[in-house]
């Protein structure tokens, strides 16, 4: 299935220099400094003959990734560095670096050395032949293996993930989770403005946004092991995977963000009550009503309390989820963000605790007021905290 190219004919490096330019691969980064030189490596050794650039896109990785491009780019013009500020994410970054590029072919691939740059070559004969507008490269094509990988549980995760994939784009691939692919640049420049760019899978994206069938050409991959470094695809892919289907379906009459915010919220309800009971009829118990503490007093301090454990599992989820992009790390930003969060949430949390104690006191269910207090703060809560804790200032 995969195509031959012999090198024995290939132009000399100072021909090549001279001819325009024909293959971009993009390789979005995160901590793959000790990556980065031996893929570049890799590409030049079997990219000979074609004229070719690759752009690193790297979100802000605190391992010094891009200082290392960089300092490849000095003496190889054909290295770029994006280095991305402030946000974060592998589609958005496979698309940002795909738009800056001048090549009319533009390819995707890890820089961990997972995707073997060998196939580059087939690929781009495939696409200049005009009889495919899309070649990518497949885990689970016949002659392909994933027993290098060594991670079988992956393996049967990204099949479900596969079978998924196929009925949302409406094309049978045996691996449209793939994240290794080439096209024209110009088809990709055309449906830029409609991609998503969320989650990891942007081929996947770029299937469903395509109005018409694309014709497809895939290439069996024997798919390695990292070489350095550690997975950036952690226990959030699988969400990421969903809230791209989410984005793709209905983002554009819900936005995606504020969707996983009220999710979370959601999450927060169940969590808001079951704090409130285990305040109520545990902590607390009945001891208090015919005490020192009014019945009031007793509910109202116990809906507090329940309110701030709520809010602190809605700041966890959303730090990991819903604004995985913009992910708060180490103890000291997440102790901030926690009280950025809180602080941001406060009048939201007065307006909560504030209205389920006035329904309370004229004789609504506890369940009722306490949920019109989670609605009315909820609209203010998702406001300021994407500004504040999140966003910039």
């Amino acid at each position: 299935m995969n195509d031959t190219v012999s090198h024995a004919s290939a132009p000399s490096d100072a021909a090549v220099a001279t001819r325009p330019l024909e293959l971009a691969i993009v390789l979005p980064t995160y901590n793959e400094r000790r990556n980065i030189a031996t893929m570049v490596e890799r590409i030049d050794r079997e990219l000979q003959g074609i004229a070719w650039e690759v752009i690193y896109v790297d979100d802000n990785s605190p391992d010094g990734t891009s200082d290392e491009v960089r300092m490849i780019a000095q003496t190889d013009p054909r290295v770029r560095c994006i280095q991305r500020i402030g946000r974060r994410g592998l589609a958005s970054a496979a698309i940002e670096g795909m738009c800056s590029t001048s090549a009319p072919y533009v390819a995707v691939m890890d820089a961990d050395h997972q995707h073997d740059p060998a196939l580059l070559v087939g690929m781009l004969a495939a696409l200049k032949g005009g009889d495919y507008d899309l070649a990518y490269a497949s885990r689970f094509a016949e002659g392909a293996s994933t027993e290098a990988w060594g991670r079988p549980d992956r393996v049967k995760v990204s099949g479900l993930a596969n079978r998924i994939a196929n009925k949302v784009t409406g094309v049978e691939l045996t691996d449209p989770m793939s994240g290794f692919f080439m096209l024209p640049t110009a088809f990709l420049r055309a449906d830029a403005h409609r991609l998503s760019g969320v989650g990891f899978k942007i081929l996947l994206d770029i299937l469903a946004t395509s109005e018409t069938p694309l014709r497809v050409k895939e290439f069996p991959l024997n798919f390695a092991a990292r070489a350095e470094g550690e997975s950036k695809l952690d226990q959030t892919v699988v969400f990421e995977f969903l809230v791209g289907l989410y984005d793709k379906w209905l983002g554009r009459i819900i936005p995606t963000r504020f969707a996983l915010f009220g999710t979370v919220g959601a999450l927060g309800v169940i969590v808001q009550f079951a704090a409130l009971w285990v305040l109520l009829h545990v902590v607390f118990g009945e001891r208090f009503v015919y005490g020192n503490w009014s019945e009031s007093a007793v509910f109202n301090t116990a809906n507090t309390l329940a309110a701030v454990v709520a809010m602190t599992f809605n700041f966890v989820l959303n730090n990991e989820l819903t604004y995985s992009d913009k992910r708060l790390r180490g103890f000291s930003a997440l102790l901030r963000g926690w009280a950025q969060f809180a602080l941001t949430c406060s009048l939201g949390l007065l307006t909560n605790v504030g209205a389920a104690a006035v329904l309370k006191s004229i004789g609504f269910h506890d369940f009722v007021a306490v949920l019109v207090g989670i609605i009315l703060g909820a609209v203010w809560n998702f406001a300021l905290s994407s500004k504040f804790v999140w966003g910039k200032y």
